[in-house]
């Protein structure tokens, strides 16, 4: 088994793609906004930093993003491969991304980065819908994607709300912004020869698929 990295715009259906990937293949899905919310919950000075760094909106250190990943890396069931999104987010990122692997033995295994249309993006980005739960996607603009009941998670029940930042002019700046960060992580992995596209224009399942193939090479 590989070790995946996704690379997407926002509104991709990366998370998506990575819960599809997890379920088929039994392997972790490693995303570093969960484990920061998770260690927000915590009791302790690291948790009471990471829940007060994210209220007001900034960013965590990343030495300290650093040590979260390698730690959740190191973790058993990572061993058979895992899927990781969210992070790298920048070049510098990559490069300790590179040594945290180096230091527990890991391979990066494959990037795949998922090619799609901006006017695509910008009609899926105002139906998005998240499990406040499980973390769940939903899109309510597509029927194939659409939860059963109306802002309510299909899996756990738990309650969908819309991110505040799911807007045009929101999407338009995270949208740069990741092409500015992404270009230089996207240059990297393609020296190392691991990089693929696959093109997200098509249906879940279709982009699926495409996946799978690269996985299973």
């Amino acid at each position: 088994m590989k070790n995946i990295m996704l690379i997407a715009p926002p509104a991709a259906g990366k998370g998506t793609q990575a819960e599809m990937i997890e379920k088929k293949y039994n392997i972790p899905h490693i995303s570093t906004g969960d484990i920061l919310r998770d260690v927000s919950k915590e009791n302790s000075e690291l948790g009471n930093y990471v829940r007060e760094t994210l209220a007001s909106g900034n960013l965590v250190k990343d030495e300290i993003t650093y040590e979260l990943v390698k730690e959740r890396l190191s973790k058993d069931d990572c061993k058979k491969g895992y899927i990781i999104d969210g992070f790298p987010r920048n070049f510098e990122q990559a490069l300790a991304y590179d040594n945290i692997l180096d230091e527990i033995g890991y391979n990066v295994g494959i990037v795949i980065v998922i090619d799609i249309d901006k006017e695509t993006l910008e009609k899926r980005i105002i139906g998005r819908r998240i499990c406040d739960n499980c973390h769940s996607v939903y899109n309510i603009n597509e029927e194939n994607h659409k939860p059963k009941e109306e802002s309510i998670c299909d899996k756990c029940g738990g309650r969908l709300y819309q991110r505040s930042d799911d807007n045009i002019e929101a999407f338009q700046n995270r949208y740069n912004t990741y092409l500015e960060k992404t270009s230089d992580i996207i240059k990297h992995y393609e020296e190392k020869n691991v990089l693929y596209h696959v093109n997200g224009n098509c249906s879940i399942y279709e982009v699926f698929d495409q996946i799978d193939k690269l996985i299973k090479n």
